[in-house]
This record gives C-alpha cells, sequence and structure tokens, in this order.
C-alpha cells in the first residue's frame, strides 16, 4: 500500500533541469506510481487561432545559431517559427506606421 505523502516530505519526482530531461524520465517512469504527488490544475485551451489568406512568402536565411534562437523563442511561446517571426514582423510595422503618424 502507498504510503500517504504530506508537504513536508521529499517528492520522489526529481526537479528537471530541462523538458527533455522531464520527457526521458516519464518515458521509464509510470505516472501512475506516483498519483499520490499529483495536484490537480486549472487550465483554459487556446482558442483556435483563424488562418486568414496569407498568400505572400518570403524566405529569410539565418546563421544556424539566430535560427537555433528563434526555435526556442517559438517554443516557449508554443508557436511555429514562422509564427513568432510573422508576429514580430506585424508587431514592428504597426510600431514603425505609429512613429511615422508622430
Amino acid at each position: 500500500m502507498k504510503k500517504e505523502q504530506n508537504d513536508t516530505s521529499k517528492s520522489r519526482i526529481p526537479a528537471f533541469a530541462s523538458r527533455e530531461e522531464e520527457a526521458a524520465f516519464w518515458d521509464t517512469h509510470d505516472i501512475t506510481d506516483y498519483l499520490d504527488e499529483l495536484k490537480p490544475v486549472t487550465m483554459r485551451a487556446a482558442q483556435p487561432v483563424q488562418v486568414r489568406n496569407l498568400s505572400a512568402n518570403v524566405q529569410v536565411r539565418f546563421d544556424e545559431e539566430t535560427d537555433k534562437k528563434l526555435e526556442d523563442q517559438a517554443r516557449a511561446r508554443g508557436v511555429k517559427k514562422a509564427t513568432l517571426l510573422r508576429m514580430w514582423i506585424l508587431e514592428r510595422l504597426k510600431e514603425e506606421e505609429h512613429r511615422q503618424a508622430s
């Protein structure tokens, strides 16, 4: 029988240095063995993005280091790299339009 975890006992789930490390842990462990340590959370699913008629395509080349940074930024925001770049470009265009109007 499992012993009930209390707030002062040490978790059997280790601290992870990265998502990859955590994924490797859960690939080799059964989450049902840790149910007594899990807490319910409330989350809200993102609304589906309405895709506009995006027909123009621009190719931009980056060095490997910059591309890696872009991938990391996009992953952190939960979007694709192309979506992140489009968001940044549209934000910058709005800033420039506002600056020129002033």
